[in-house]
């Protein structure tokens, strides 16, 4: 059925950077495409950045120039380098096997001073 544990999430300041990572398992992750959603309070979910098997990425407007999504698919896990955050940037972010169903718990991602 396979699993998806992010980790990574915490309290940063404007303009403060964090790295989010995501570990999956029980499923074949080398051939899964991925991705990173975040949903604000009082907002529905929406896509931040996906990435293919074989790394082609793309990124919803918001991130473009500031997040990097990656993977190691060594490890079977994907990442999200966020850098230069702002405070619209704050929710909970979570990591998907797109195509699969499958979702993590999310991690609370706040950008505060």
């Amino acid at each position: 059925q396979g699993q998806l544990v992010e980790s990574g999430g915490g309290l940063v300041q404007p303009g403060g950077s964090l790295r989010l990572s995501c570990a999956a398992s029980g499923f074949t992750f080398r051939h899964s495409h991925m991705g990173w959603a975040r949903q604000a309070p009082g907002k529905q979910r929406e896509s931040v950045a996906t990435i293919t098997g074989i790394g082609s990425t793309n990124y919803a407007d918001s991130a473009k120039g500031r997040f990097t999504i990656s993977r190691d698919n060594a490890k079977n896990t994907v990442y999200l380098q966020m850098n230069n955050l702002r405070p619209e940037d704050t929710g909970v972010y979570s990591c998907t096997a797109i195509g699969r169903g499958l979702w993590g718990q999310g991690t609370q991602v706040t950008v505060s001073s």
